[in-house]
């Protein structure tokens, strides 16, 4: 076995924050919480895939990070003395993404991930330092696609697309190699045994091959949801992983609440895939979608908060306490208290065919992983509010011509004055108000659109692979199956909106009105797009999953 040398070159941050060397005086801090240990030149401290993960300080010698493989181990650092292991899995809990093996014998300070978590959550200094060392390693990996996951895809592909929205939505460094371009494709797929017609195929952790998984066997594979027990009372129960869900996951977890979240795809939710968001309030350059609610996601467990990803709700049992939330094919998950926050999906219209393009011509989402699709051809954005607004200019930048398709007479009065304006003033957006696709037309691939002037114009046809929907939104209650009183559109209603008979439908058994945001369940709480009346900004929807544990400690104190 050789060994070879791709040392991450941070491009992205400060050598000095990804890779810091802690002071004597920090170290010391660290000791009492851990054990000192002697290490050996060729130990390994960790394997890669290991499911129990120590934290490693080195007083003196060195660990190398290795990605191990059957020909070539790849080092990807080596720690010297002052520096520590460990990176956002730390955190979460998962599997180790790669080997921690000693170069140089010498001694150091062992910690588990229980050990870990409480000196980061009662050691402000150290907190900075460790959180912002392991989100800044995870986004080097990422960007150097050093991971334990390749991908073989082609960008022709809609379950290409999904997985690697999966991966990236939920940071995790993975590997891509192009079945179009990349010459060598043929010799790996001969390796591992599998044909051009299993495109995708995903080889996850070197060894389990995967053609087409859905995202719940990917999640299973990586082991996303290992370290999370899921059949304990919880003081709260979240569904949904948006902005406003994380934020009641922050704030319950800090708060000393025991939090379990449950995400059926991948943290962010709709606001996730925002290609940039500008008006949230701190961030006055601003900031992506992404980037702002993973931000959100490590924050939540460097509290505590339990995440579960690719897991969603099913059902909820609401004639008896504790409520219960049966999760997808899983076990029912007993909760004090319910936060629902499982948000909207993009309204689809009814075309024929619609579903034949999903991914595969026509997205829900403008990330750079669909710019990359479409970079310099021409796309289409129907809707006219936020989202299609921030679609269409950050398109703009990468894409010869955006053609935003508005039924009415204009863009949506919601839509922020910002947006209008460089909507306007960008030559490569053309706004066509009463305009409305009538049908997409392609060979498994979206290749013509037919669009029609709803004031009585003719139909016409164009040569346009990407069509980027963005029009209204459905809310996610199905399952709640008639627990909680429900606008006429299928949002969730709360407090005062709730009618006299809307809570005597409900059988309310309180001498008290409903809290601000209790639905006509008590305890049971929405927050978030899903809720009747929410005003549609990621600042209010942080705004009411914080409120909402306020509540939450007021009901598990009644």
């Amino acid at each position: 076995m050789t060994d070879t040398t791709t040392p991450i070159s941070p491009k992205l941050a400060r050598a000095d924050h990804v890779f810091p060397t802690l002071t004597p005086e920090q170290i010391m801090r660290i000791a009492p919480h851990g054990r000192v240990r002697a290490i050996n030149a060729g130990e390994v401290l960790v394997e890669a895939g290991d499911k129990v993960v120590p934290f490693f300080v080195v007083k003196t010698g060195q660990i190398e990070i290795v990605r191990p493989s059957d020909t070539i181990d790849t080092i990807i650092v080596v720690h010297m003395p002052g520096q520590f292991t460990g990176e956002v899995n730390m955190i979460s809990g998962r599997r180790a993404l790669f080997r921690a093996r000693v170069r140089e014998s010498g001694e150091v300070i062992e910690l588990d991930r229980e050990q870990m978590v409480a000196l980061v959550q009662t050691d402000a200094e150290l907190s900075v330092i460790l959180m912002r060392a392991f989100i800044l390693r995870r986004v080097e990996l990422v960007a150097s696609q050093l991971g334990d996951v390749v991908l073989v895809g082609s960008m022709h592909s809609s379950g290409t697309l999904r997985i690697k929205e999966f991966l990236t939505r939920n940071s995790h460094p993975y590997k891509y190699i192009d079945l179009d371009h990349d010459e060598d494709v043929q010799a790996l797929l001969d390796h591992f045994g599998v044909a051009v017609a299993d495109v995708p195929v995903l080889i996850c952790r070197g060894d389990a091959v995967m053609r087409n998984p859905t995202n719940q066997e990917i999640a299973a594979c990586l082991g996303f949801n290992d370290a999370i027990e899921q059949t304990h009372e919880r003081d709260v129960v979240i569904v949904g992983a948006g902005p406003s869900g994380l934020a009641a996951a922050v704030y319950g977890a800090s708060e000393g609440l025991d939090v379990l979240v449950l995400e059926s795809n991948a943290p962010g939710g709709q606001a996730g895939s925002s290609s940039w968001i500008e008006n949230y309030l701190g961030f006055p350059e601003g900031i992506s979608g992404q980037e702002l609610t993973g931000r959100a996601y490590n924050q939540a467990q460097k509290f505590g908060a339990q995440i579960v990803i690719a897991k969603g709700a099913t059902r909820i049992t609401c004639d008896r306490k504790p409520y219960a939330i049966q999760i997808d094919d899983g076990p029912r998950v007993p909760a004090r208290a319910v936060i629902i926050a499982s948000g909207v999906e993009y309204r689809r219209p009814s075309f024929e065919n619609l579903s034949q393009f999903e991914g595969a011509g026509v997205y829900y989402g403008a990330t750079f992983v669909e710019a990359q699709l479409c970079a310099g051809e021409d796309v289409i954005v129907v809707g006219g509010g936020n989202s299609a607004g921030q679609a269409a200019v950050f398109l703009a930048t990468t894409v010869k011509r955006v053609q935003m398709f508005v039924r009415s007479s204009g863009l949506a009065d919601s839509m922020s004055r910002y947006l209008i304006r460089r909507i306007e003033e960008n030559p490569a957006i053309v706004l066509r108000t009463h305009t409305e696709i009538v049908a997409l037309e392609g060979n498994g691939q979206l290749e013509r659109v037919r669009w029609r002037d709803t004031r009585g114009g003719t139909a016409e046809n164009h040569d346009i692979k990407h069509v980027f929907i963005m029009t209204g939104a459905v809310p996610n209650t199905r399952w709640l199956d008639g627990c909680v009183a429900l606008d006429p559109k299928g949002f969730i209603k709360t407090g005062p909106d709730l009618t006299r008979e809307d809570l005597k439908r409900a059988r309310w058994p309180l001498a008290r009105a409903p809290h601000l945001l209790e639905t006509s369940l008590p305890g049971v709480f929405a927050v978030g797009d899903v809720r009747g009346g929410n005003i549609k900004r990621v600042a209010s929807a942080v705004g009411e999953g914080s409120i909402a544990v306020s509540f939450v400690h007021q009901v598990l104190h009644e």
